[in-house]
């Protein structure tokens, strides 16, 4: 439903716990930047979406401290950066992205959107599962999803032509907000902003 999102390539990862499915825009290392993407011994799976400006300073910082890349994607700093400085990894971040890292042995989701917003992240908690994805669309599919209308996001539409709060036009569905980072475990949502601008 969202392959016109990324028509150059797909990947997925499912086991007990989660399922992930990617589609891929290819723009830095086309051959070796396909996702899920996986750190070293295979503990963490990563889901990115957009692009990271600063990734070269990054992956040599990282690289000094002892992390082994195995690609030139840009995605692979999220990747190791969260190994090196868990959530604050999005402190280190300049560029636009929305991401979410598995971690297979504690069960616990970490996810971000960058801090003006301009990657999408839109998630819903259903009875057994939480669901995310760059579109809704997406999370239509989903055997849980349940269609309602929410006209409470139809003052904000017609007053803004867009809606200004988390709430979207689908019950239960919700934007995460830009310079928000979540963790999700043991069916229990947290939300942090990470970032706040300072005008002196």
């Amino acid at each position: 439903s969202i392959i016109h999102r990324g028509p150059d390539a797909k990947g997925s990862y499912i086991d007990s716990d989660i399922a992930l499915g990617f589609r891929r825009l290819s723009i830095i290392d086309i051959e070796g930047g396909n996702q899920p993407m996986f750190n070293e011994d295979n503990s963490l799976v990563l889901v990115f979406n957009g692009e990271i400006y600063n990734f070269k300073q990054l992956r040599e910082e990282l690289q000094l401290k002892g992390h082994v890349f195995g690609s030139n994607a840009d995605s692979e700093v999220v990747l190791h950066g969260f190994e090196e400085w868990k959530g604050d990894v999005v402190n280190h971040l300049r560029g636009m992205f929305a991401f979410v890292i598995f971690d297979k042995v504690s069960k616990e989701l970490f996810g971000a959107r960058d801090m003006f917003g301009i990657k999408p992240f839109y998630y819903t908690i259903t009875e057994n599962s939480f669901v995310f994805g760059s579109e809704i669309k997406a999370l239509l599919h989903h055997p849980e999803f349940n269609k309602q209308l929410n006209e409470q996001a139809l003052a904000h539409y017609l007053s803004f032509q867009y809606s200004p709060t988390e709430e979207t036009f689908f019950k239960n569905v919700y934007k995460l907000p830009p310079a928000h980072s979540f963790t999700f475990k043991d069916g229990k949502l947290s939300k942090q902003r990470y970032f706040l601008p300072n005008f002196n």
